[in-house]
């Protein structure tokens, strides 16, 4: 078994697949002051499992297309949708970020937590905008940086991991660079990363291991993902995940 696939084992568990909360999917939807009681268009992509449309189908009366290339994850999406009665607000597309099928102009909102990074942060933006009505709406959280400095070991790991990563005000500039208004900003707190994210998939370690043979390429994934722990853990004033909430203006 490739490390991708055993990658995609790991996480598909998972009810998230990185920091987030059902908290925090509300706060953002407050900030983007969006109107729950008004028929919307949206697109989750990157979905993951489907921990926040889940929470969008429940809160908004939306038609959800929750984007993801993985189907195994999609599959795992609309068995939690049926079972949370949201089924008939939700359907699942199978397909690339960076080859989206929209028409132009489609979509009210558009909304992707910790996922752009897969295509990068100016790039989503950019490719993405072209399908957002006149007044929609873009939702995206971003691991930033929350500190101008930071310790050197930290620095090197995110520079190799994700070059994009930066503050958020670098981030706003971007948005404003590919003519987004930015109306809304905040910081997912240590409960996203550590008791949604990090603690849940340390506690799924002995189950991979077992599944996979503990094989030698198994307990390297593992130990990959525990250094990252272990980095967050000891450095986590100074990186988090950014919420940014922006609008596409009237022209």
């Amino acid at each position: 078994m490739d490390d991708y696939t055993l990658l995609i084992d790991l996480h598909k568990r998972g009810h998230r697949q990185g920091p987030g909360g059902d908290a925090e999917t509300e706060l953002a939807i407050k900030h983007a002051m969006i109107d729950q009681t008004a028929p919307l268009k949206i697109a989750d992509i990157g979905c993951g499992t489907g921990a926040s449309t889940l929470v969008l189908a429940r809160l908004l009366n939306a038609q959800i297309t929750a984007v993801d290339f993985l189907q195994d994850f999609l599959d795992l999406l609309n068995q939690k949708a049926e079972s949370a009665g949201v089924a008939d607000r939700i359907s699942t597309l199978a397909c690339s970020m960076d080859d989206l099928p929209f028409a132009d102009e489609e979509l009210d909102v558009i909304w992707s937590e910790g996922a752009i990074y897969n295509i990068g942060f100016e790039k989503g933006l950019a490719e993405w905008r072209r399908f957002l009505k006149p007044g929609g709406l873009l939702v995206v959280s971003e691991v930033t940086w929350l500190t101008d400095s930071r310790p050197a070991e930290l620095q090197k790991h995110w520079d190799s991991e994700y070059p994009e990563i930066n503050l958020a005000s670098a981030k706003i500039r971007v948005l404003e660079k590919h003519g987004y208004s930015p109306i809304g900003y905040f910081v997912l707190p240590e409960h996203c990363w550590l008791d949604e994210y990090y603690r849940p998939m340390q506690a799924r370690f002995g189950d991979f291991l077992n599944r996979n043979g503990n094989s030698e390429e198994a307990r390297e994934i593992v130990d990959a993902e525990q250094q990252e722990i272990d980095l967050y853990e000891r450095y986590k004033t100074h990186i988090s995940y950014g919420a940014y909430i922006a609008k596409k203006p009237y022209e």
